[in-house]
C-alpha cells in the first residue's frame, strides 16, 4: 500500500495576530506571552517532527502540491470574497470574518493549504496513491463561501471535491468530520445536494453555537444527506467508536460513495484546550481503521484525510501519528505517553452505557 503525505513548510508560516486565545486583545484582555490564536503552527510542525523521528515519514510518499488556482477556489467562493482576501493579504494582512486573521501572504498560504487537499484527492482518485493524508493549514471546515470563521479561511475539502468533480468526473463523495467542532462550512456548502453526504461528529453546543443540530438533515435534493451527531461533553473512546459503528458506517453503506474524505481534527482529545471530550490517540487510530475498512469495501479504498483542528501542542502529534499509522498500515508506532492517565480518566461504566444509549438514539432518529 502507498499512502501519500501532503505537507509544505510554508503552511506553518501562516500567522494571525491581535488575539489572546479566542479573545481579541484590548480593554481588559491582555496579550498572551506566546501570543496569537490557539491555531498554532506547532501542533502541525510537531506532528511532522515526530513522524520524522520515528521514521514513519519514510513509509509514506511525502510531497507538496501546487496551490489551488483562482478557478479552483471560485467553484466554492465568490469572486468578491477572493478579491477582498487577496487585496488585504497583499496590503499586509487583516481579518474578513470571525477569528480568522492573516498576515502578508495569507492568501497564498491558504491557497497552498487548499492545494494540498486537492493534490491528495487527485492522487488517490487517479490511482497514483492508495490513500492520503493532507496536513493542511490553515484549516477549512468552518469556512462558508463568503465568510471565514473558526480559524478557517478557505473551504479546503469542498474546493478539493468540486475540483475533482470538474477535472476528473468524481461522483458521490462522503465527508466524515470528526473534528470536535461542528463542520458548519462543509455542511452549508453541500446542504442542498445529494451527491455529497456530510456527517459531523462533534461536541454538542461547543462551536458554532447555532449549528450542528441532529434535526439539520439537508434541504431539497439534499434532504437526508446531512447527518449531525452532537455528543455530550465527556464522551470518550467508546462513544466515538459506537458513533462510527452504529451511524457512520451504516450511512456509508447506504450511500455507496466513490470516495471518502475525513475532516480530521484532533481536538476531541482529552487534553485539548478548546473542548471537553475524552478521546485518546487510540480513539483516532481505531476510527481510522474502521473508516479505512469501509473505504476498502465500498470504494476500492479511496480515502483521503485532511487535517483540521487540534490545539494541544503536546498531544496532537501522538493522535496524528496513530491516525497515519492506521491509514498507511505502517508497523512504526509512537507510544502514547498519556495512555495510562487517559485510561484512568475515561467515563465510568455507567456513563459509558449512557453514551451508548445516546448514540443508539441518534441512530434511531436518523433512520
Amino acid at each position: 500500500m502507498t499512502t501519500g503525505f501532503f505537507w509544505d513548510e510554508h503552511c506553518f508560516w501562516h500567522a494571525g495576530g491581535n488575539y489572546a486565545a479566542t479573545l481579541q486583545i484590548g480593554g481588559l484582555v491582555q496579550p498572551l506571552a506566546a501570543g496569537g490564536l490557539p491555531e498554532s503552527p506547532e501542533t502541525k510542525r510537531r506532528l511532522k517532527n515526530l513522524m520524522d523521528v520515528t521514521g514513519l515519514t519514510g513509509d509514506l510518499a511525502a510531497q507538496s502540491a501546487a496551490p489551488a488556482s483562482w478557478e479552483d477556489l471560485s467553484r466554492v467562493h465568490p469572486e468578491s470574497y477572493l478579491s477582498e482576501f487577496k487585496k488585504l493579504s497583499d496590503a499586509g494582512g487583516g481579518e474578513l470574518g470571525l477569528r480568522t486573521p492573516f498576515a502578508t501572504g495569507g492568501f497564498e498560504i491558504a491557497s497552498l493549504s487548499t492545494g494540498l487537499a486537492i493534490g491528495a484527492v487527485e492522487a488517490v482518485l487517479s490511482g497514483q496513491l492508495d490513500n492520503a493524508y493532507a496536513l493542511s493549514r490553515p484549516p477549512g471546515h468552518h469556512c462558508l463561501p463568503d465568510f471565514p470563521n473558526g480559524f478557517c479561511l478557505l473551504a479546503n475539502i469542498a474546493v478539493a471535491i468540486e475540483t475533482a468533480k470538474a477535472h476528473h468526473g468524481l461522483g458521490r463523495v462522503a465527508v466524515i468530520d470528526w473534528d470536535v467542532h461542528h463542520g458548519n462550512g462543509t455542511e452549508a456548502i453541500f446542504y442542498d445536494r445529494d451527491d455529497v453526504l456530510t456527517m459531523s461528529l462533534h461536541q454538542e453546543g461547543n462551536y458554532p453555537l447555532d449549528t450542528g443540530e441532529i434535526t439539520d438533515r439537508g434541504h431539497g435534493k439534499g434532504l437526508g444527506y446531512n447527518i449531525n451527531v452532537p455528543l455530550p461533553a465527556g464522551s470518550g473512546h467508546t462513544a466515538y467508536l459506537a458513533s462510527i459503528d452504529e451511524i457512520v458506517v451504516p450511512a456509508l453503506e447506504g450511500f455507496k460513495p466513490d470516495m471518502i474524505i475525513v475532516a480530521c481534527g484532533f481536538d476531541a482529545s482529552a487534553v485539548d484546550p478548546l473542548a471537553r471530550m475524552l478521546a485518546t490517540a487510540d480513539t483516532f487510530r481505531q476510527m481510522t481503521l474502521r473508516v479505512k475498512a469501509a473505504a476498502e469495501s465500498l470504494c476500492d479504498g479511496r480515502l483521503v484525510m485532511v487535517h483540521e483542528g487540534g490545539y494541544s501542542e503536546v498531544y496532537v502529534p501522538f493522535c496524528g501519528h496513530a491516525t497515519i499509522e492506521a491509514l498507511s498500515g505502517s508497523s512504526i508506532v509512537a507510544a502514547d505517553p498519556l495512555a495510562h492517565a487517559l485510561d484512568v480518566r475515561q467515563p465510568t461504566a455507567r456513563f459509558d452505557a449512557f453514551l451508548r444509549e445516546v448514540v443508539r438514539d441518534f441512530a434511531d432518529q436518523l433512520q
